[in-house]
């Protein structure tokens, strides 16, 4: 079993461009309901994942608190609080759940850096519960 077995793409994922604005965030998350989104460059590398927190000490720092100055700061400008640990598509599956156990998702990317997907850690237990019913049922 390999990462793309449980892999979500990127066409299904909710990011962030390193080059939108707070306000921009703050709706992007407001909007999917997320607590947390990965932030790409245009070409596709992942820089890291913006967390709601994150958003709320940006707002809090840069912006005194002021929606209209949101839309004047980048998100890069966020200092993140942690770093949501990224993995090649050729780690084992061990490499995998490891970081999945610190993280609610694992963002993957290719060879180049440019960002593929997640895993979530609700995809990687619901398979886990799955085999496991499966082998007390037979």
């Amino acid at each position: 079993m390999n990462v793309l077995f449980f892999l979500t793409p990127k066409a299904m994922c909710a990011h962030l461009y390193a080059d939108n604005t707070l306000r921009q965030a703050m709706e992007k998350l407001e909007n999917t309901g997320y607590e947390a989104v990965p932030i790409l460059s245009r070409d596709g590398t992942y820089f890291g994942t913006l967390t709601s927190g994150d958003v709320l000490w940006g707002v809090k720092h840069l912006c005194n608190l002021s929606m209209a100055q949101a839309e004047e700061h980048g998100i890069l400008e966020i200092p993140l609080k942690r770093k949501y640990q990224e993995i090649a598509i050729t780690m084992d599956m061990r490499d995998l759940v490891r970081t999945a156990t610190q993280q609610n998702f694992v963002p993957v990317v290719d060879d180049k850096k440019a960002f593929i997907g997640i895993v979530t850690r609700q995809a990687i237990m619901k398979y886990c519960l799955d085999t496991y019913l499966s082998e007390i049922s037979d």
